[in-house]
C-alpha cells in the first residue's frame, strides 16, 4: 500500500512543480523534475519510510542517521542547493557556489509544490517561506551560497505578500532574464 501512496505523492509533486515551471517558461525543468525519485535507490527508501505528511527522507534520517535516498537525490538534481558545492581553490575546502538561475527557479517551484502537496487544502502562499525560515533554525545551511539564500528569501517573501501570479511574473521578467534582484 505504501508503494502506491508514495508513487501518487511523488507524481502529484512532480505535476505541481511542472505546472509552476511551465508558468514561468522552464519547460525542460518541468518535464524532468525529480525523475530520480522513481529509481530503485530512491523509490524503495521512499516506500519503506513513507508517512504521507512529510518527506520519507526525514524519517529515514531519524532512524538510521542519514538518508540513502537523499544522498542519491541531491547528487543528481541540480535544483537542490546542496548540489552546488565545489572545492574552493584558495581554501582547499568545499564551499557553496551560486546556483544558475534556471535551477534556482526550479528550487523555488519545488519548495512551493512540496508545501502544496503536504498541506493540501490548508496550503497558504506563506508556507514555503515559513518552512524555509524554520529550517534555518534547525539545520545548517552554510552550504547554501549567501546570494542564493537571500534570493530565495526574497522570492518566498514576495510569494507570501503578493501571491503566485505576481511572483511568477517577476520570476519570468526579472529572475530568468538575469536581472539583479534581492
Amino acid at each position: 500500500m505504501n508503494a502506491w501512496k508514495h508513487f501518487c505523492t511523488i507524481t502529484k509533486h512532480r505535476w505541481a512543480v511542472r505546472k509552476g515551471c511551465f508558468a514561468v517558461g522552464l519547460y525542460w525543468q518541468g518535464l524532468t523534475h525529480d525523475l530520480s525519485k522513481y529509481s530503485p535507490a530512491e523509490f524503495i527508501s521512499g516506500v519503506k519510510y513513507y508517512q504521507g505528511t512529510r518527506s520519507p527522507n526525514s524519517r529515514e534520517r531519524e532512524l538510521i542517521g542519514y538518508s540513502t535516498a537523499w544522498m542519491h537525490h541531491k547528487g543528481r538534481n541540480k535544483h537542490h542547493f546542496e548540489y552546488w558545492t565545489d572545492l574552493n581553490i584558495e581554501t582547499k575546502c568545499y564551499a557553496p557556489v551560486r546556483m544558475p538561475r534556471k535551477y534556482f527557479v526550479e528550487m523555488c517551484m519545488d519548495r512551493i509544490a512540496a508545501c502544496k502537496i503536504y498541506h493540501g487544502k490548508d496550503y497558504r502562499d506563506g508556507d514555503a517561506l515559513e518552512y524555509f525560515l524554520r529550517s534555518l533554525e534547525i539545520r545548517d545551511v552554510s552550504m547554501m551560497h549567501p546570494e542564493t539564500k537571500n534570493q530565495l528569501i526574497f522570492i518566498l517573501t514576495m510569494l507570501r505578500d503578493n501571491g503566485e501570479e505576481e511572483t511568477f511574473r517577476f520570476i519570468r521578467d526579472v529572475v530568468l532574464k538575469g536581472k539583479p534582484f534581492a
